[in-house]
């Protein structure tokens, strides 16, 4: 298949089973500058859809064996394609109808007969949209954002970047539209402490030296939440200590296990060194840092680390 341009311009994708409304509609969309894509039937429409993400898609609402309905509720099941704004066409206003199409996963509908005019419009609103979306994800993926959209009420995975499904799979095994479960008690329980005035709890997960670190960035819709995802462990907690504070490795190493409330004995078993050297090496971190304590010191560091700043 021919790699579309859609630096020139927003790619339609037309489906509906009556030639002239694909003629109609073709010819003024093609005018109009679009890249236009046509599909006769329902499994056709979803294999177009798959192959080339159209910016949009018109969609008739009856047509014979797959109708508009379930073409739309298959896409919108799909991580690929649930992105893409859906356009309903139909001759049937009646509520139950209308109700149907934005139950179906629907962003608008249109009337037929098709008023070419009407058509465009519409389009070039949910375009738009669907521009702005694209580019706020594709933001975050260019700075290595691990961040989810959750829509609580029904438990799904709205979007996510591709470095949120990666830790979402290696912590909780989780490969499809469904959030874990353990990530929405974690919300509800964030939830719960913004409104009780207290700070919520960051820790997600936990695996062995790797942890999973959850915080909101700002609620997208009713009951739709942008959780933003970090891992930390040992090894990069240290190496962020070591940039922050230009430390040597073992002063880091001190430091680090000084935020986990260790003492001086228990550093020295962790790093096989004495007490003596411990203290030594703490010496050399509190001047680095400027502090003059082990509770100050680790503040300084845990808050350095919370920020991921280096």
């Amino acid at each position: 298949m021919t790699a579309l341009d859609r630096s020139i311009s927003d790619i339609v994708l037309i489906v509906d089973d009556v030639p002239e409304n694909l003629a109609l509609l073709h010819d003024a969309l093609d005018d109009a500058g679009h890249t236009v894509l046509v599909a006769t039937d329902g499994e056709s429409a979803l294999l177009r859809a798959r192959q080339s993400l159209p910016d949009v898609i018109l969609l008739d609402a009856v047509m014979p064996g797959l109708d508009g309905f379930e073409v739309a509720r298959r896409l919108k099941a799909d991580f690929t394609t649930r992105h893409i704004p859906i356009v309903f066409m139909t001759g049937l206003t009646e509520t139950e109808h209308v109700v149907a199409a934005f139950a179906a996963g629907g962003a608008d509908y249109v009337t037929k007969p098709i008023r070419p005019a009407e058509v465009l419009a519409r389009i070039a609103a949910h375009v738009q949209n669907a521009r702005q979306m694209k580019q706020a994800r594709s933001a975050l993926d260019a700075f290595g954002q691990a961040t989810v959209a959750v829509r609580v009420a029904d438990g799904r995975l709205v979007w996510q970047t591709p470095l949120a499904r990666r830790l979402l799979r290696d912590f909780f095994a989780a490969a499809g539209e469904d959030a874990p479960l353990r990530l929405l008690d974690w919300i509800h329980d964030a939830e719960l402490a913004r409104r009780e005035g207290r700070e919520p709890v960051g820790l997600l997960a936990a695996d062995g030296s790797r942890r999973l670190l959850a915080s909101f960035h700002d609620q997208t819709g009713d009951a739709e939440w942008l959780v933003v995802l970090r891992e930390e462990n040992d090894a990069s907690a240290i190496e962020s200590l070591i940039a922050a504070f230009r430390l040597t490795q073992k002063e880091a190493e001190v430091l680090y296990w000084v935020t986990q409330g260790k003492t001086s004995k228990d550093i020295g078993d962790i790093l096989g060194s004495s007490p003596r050297t411990v203290n030594k090496h703490l010496e050399h971190v509190f001047e680095k840092l400027g502090v003059e304590t082990r509770t100050a010191a680790a503040n300084l560091a845990m808050s350095r680390m919370r920020s991921g700043s280096a």
